[in-house]
C-alpha cells in the first residue's frame, strides 16, 4: 500500500504531490511557481507575478498571472511551461483550459494555479485584484534579472 492511500480514510481524494527534481527533491509550491515563472519567461511573458494564497483559499498555494501579446503568445506561453515543468521537473500539468483560444488559459499544477492572459483581456478580470492583500512572492531568478525587468515593465496600449 503506498503512503499516500494509507494516510488517507477509504474513497478520500489524493492530492498528486509534485514529483522528484533533477537532485532527487520534490518542488515545494513556491518552487514550482517560480519555475513556472521561468519557464513563461522564456517565452516572453509579460507582467509575471506570483501571488502566495496560503491561509486564503483552500485551492492552491500559490497562483502564477502573467501575459501574452498575442492568442498564439499565450499558447506558446502555456506550451512552454507544461513541456519545461514535465521535462524538467516530471511534473504533468492536472488539466489546462482556454486552449487553443488563448485569450485566457488556465493550468492546474495541485498547488499552484497559473493564469495566462492575453494582454488586453488581463485588465478586464483584474484576477489580481481578488487578492490585493496577498503576499507578492519575490522573483529572483538569478541572472534572469533584466529580462524581467523588461517583462515587467508598465504596459502602454499605444505598444
Amino acid at each position: 500500500m503506498s503512503q499516500a492511500s494509507h494516510d488517507n480514510p477509504p474513497g478520500a481524494a489524493v492530492t498528486p504531490r509534485p514529483a522528484p527534481d533533477a537532485e532527487g527533491e520534490a518542488l515545494d509550491g513556491k518552487d514550482t511557481a517560480l519555475a513556472i515563472a521561468g519557464a513563461a519567461l522564456d517565452k516572453k511573458a509579460l507582467q509575471i507575478e506570483v501571488i502566495d494564497l496560503r491561509g486564503i483559499v483552500d485551492y492552491a498555494d500559490y497562483v502564477v498571472v502573467a501575459s501574452g501579446r498575442s492568442d498564439r503568445q499565450v499558447n506558446a506561453i502555456a506550451k512552454g511551461i507544461e513541456d519545461d515543468l514535465k521535462s524538467e521537473h516530471g511534473l504533468r500539468c492536472l488539466g489546462v483550459e482556454g486552449l487553443p483560444q488563448g485569450r485566457w488559459v488556465l493550468m492546474d499544477y495541485s498547488d499552484v494555479i497559473v493564469h495566462i492572459f492575453h494582454q488586453d483581456t488581463r485588465g478586464y478580470y483584474d484576477l489580481e485584484s481578488l487578492w490585493i492583500d496577498a503576499a507578492r512572492v519575490d522573483l529572483t531568478l538569478p541572472g534572469r534579472e533584466d529580462e524581467l525587468a523588461e517583462a515587467n515593465r508598465p504596459y502602454h496600449f499605444d505598444e
